[in-house]
């Protein structure tokens, strides 16, 4: 099967799939006319490179596996071993996610009340650059606010 019939049937871009050729995680042959084509064991193999992306693993862990096993090898050990600072970059983005989450509610709340402010040269958007600052300290004196 060619490409875009591969990219269909898993789902993925077709570039996702032209990248991993170019990186050598996937080595189709060519038809006779220059297009690459897909058996199924490459099928297989791009179902595996998805899995392992699925879980967290780089593409460089995933040429990793995958030289261990063309070479006959376990990559078990090397899966186990890999998972581990792929669990802990993953706790570390979501605790990042969460203090954004809480940022993001602070804001909602702290906003809530707050009028609409024109531009006035000192600022853009107040709500963003410092709400904590009264809306007359930023504006001068014309205080101005546009309610929708």
């Amino acid at each position: 099967m060619r490409v875009l019939e591969l990219a269909r049937r898993e789902q993925v871009n077709a570039n996702t799939i032209r990248h991993y050729v170019r990186i050598g995680l996937l080595k189709p042959g060519k038809d006779d006319s220059g297009y690459h084509h897909f058996t199924a064991a490459e099928h297989k193999r791009l179902r595996f490179i998805l899995q392992a992306r699925d879980l967290g693993f780089t593409l460089e862990d995933i040429q990793t596996m995958l030289q261990a096993a063309e070479q006959g090898e376990s990559p078990c050990p090397t899966v186990r071993q890999l998972i581990e600072p792929r669990l802990s970059e993953a706790r570390a983005r979501l605790a990042a996610m969460q203090a954004l989450v809480e940022r993001m509610e602070r804001a909602v709340e702290q906003w809530a009340g707050q009028p609409d402010c024109v531009p006035c040269g000192e600022h853009i958007c107040h709500l963003i650059e410092g709400a904590d600052v009264h809306l007359s300290e930023r504006c001068g004196s014309r205080g101005e606010s546009q309610h929708d």
